[in-house]
């Protein structure tokens, strides 16, 4: 009975997954901002891309 103990007590103190549960967790919290704020991120990103295309336009004229 002690060496089930064992195990488990070495299972439990085992952290060499932990780096993947945390990337997976920051991954799915980054999809569930991008699903919230698609709206917002979009009209930045339509407003960054219009200066940038405004700036070209003076460049090149």
């Amino acid at each position: 009975m002690g060496w089930i103990k064992n195990i488990w007590i070495d299972f439990w103190r085992d952290e060499s997954g932990m780096g993947v549960v945390e990337i997976i967790l920051i991954i799915v919290v980054l999809i569930a901002m991008v699903v919230i704020f698609k709206e917002q991120i979009t009209t930045l990103v339509n407003s960054i891309w219009e200066s940038i295309n405004g700036s070209a336009k003076k460049v090149y004229s």
